[in-house]
């Protein structure tokens, strides 16, 4: 089997352990550049999708209509970019997502600030904004250097100090605690997380919902209960023991289904969504009723 690389970072810790695995077992492990004006001659049999470029997404979307299988989905990959779609589906679903609002730019939150917000790039992306503001004079600040950026708002919800960031590949699920960006002091490393972790169904939920089979769930506990603050599509997943396995699995699992089915555990369902299919998918599950999504 040729699996094929489509990212920036071939010797990123997780796929070059992963490509490891699979070159050990006789698989052939090629990298394609997000970059690249064209697509291959002689594709790989099936591409990790490792970037979030618009230059990447459509590489990966030209790949799967030339009928290659690429994980996660171009589709899924770029849906989990718009941080509003994000929380609309999530809610939806019936999620624990923060309440987010959205605005055309920073100076459009004219209301008084009577608590600490969160202000992020709507559009999910490497260098992108998250801030956090209190006053009127913090968010003038953050206007003039970003006055024309497209931004969500948040509430700054009271917590541990703690992020949850769990992993989710093909089912499995990893997890650790992240000292959070806005906690006062200084940075400390990960906290190993409890194991199994008690928001593990919550994590595979989110795959389900989105369509995903590599992926990101960053959780804040609030008055003990989770909160869901932002979604990633193939994050790095670094120091997690058994995640290059679990990859590795589930790229030869996926090579041998010729349906375009993604795993989720035990079970599958189809990989390609449309963001209609994924809405009504949503509240079919919300609403207690069984739902196949076309196929």
């Amino acid at each position: 089997m040729r699996v094929g690389l489509l990212t920036a970072d071939p010797g990123h810790p997780l796929l070059a352990a992963t490509a490891a695995l699979l070159s050990a077992r006789g698989h052939e492990v090629r990298a394609l550049a997000p970059t690249a004006r064209h697509l291959p001659l002689d594709p790989a049999d099936i591409y990790l999708l490792k970037a979030r470029t618009p230059a990447a997404i459509a590489l990966a979307r030209a790949l799967e209509q030339r009928g290659v299988r690429v994980i996660n989905s171009a589709a899924a990959t770029e849906f989990c970019q718009d941080r509003v779609a994000m929380a609309h589906l999530a809610h939806l679903a019936g999620l624990p997502f923060a309440a987010t609002t959205s605005l055309a730019n920073p100076r459009q939150l004219t209301a008084p600030i009577e608590r600490p917000l969160v202000l992020k790039s709507r559009h999910s992306r490497r260098g992108d904004l998250v801030a956090a503001v209190s006053d009127a004079d913090e968010l003038d600040a953050l206007a003039r250097r970003w006055p024309d950026e497209p931004v969500i708002v948040q509430d700054l919800v009271p917590g541990t100090n703690w992020d949850h960031k769990l992993w989710v590949v093909a089912g499995e699920v990893f997890a650790a605690l992240r000292r959070s960006e806005f906690a006062p002091g200084p940075g400390l490393p990960d906290r190993p997380s409890i194991t199994p972790h008690p928001w593990a169904e919550l994590a595979l939920r989110v795959g389900e919902v989105f369509g995903l089979d590599v992926y990101g769930v960053d959780l804040l506990e609030v008055d003990g209960e989770p909160l869901i603050v932002d979604i990633n599509a193939f994050p790095g997943i670094r120091g997690q023991a058994g995640a290059p396995e679990a990859l590795s699995a589930l790229v030869v699992a996926c090579s041998q289904d010729s349906h375009g089915w993604f795993w989720h555990g035990s079970r599958s369902e189809a990989v390609y969504w449309s963001s209609a299919d994924r809405q009504h998918h949503a509240g079919s599950r919300r609403s207690g009723r069984a739902h196949s999504p076309h196929r």
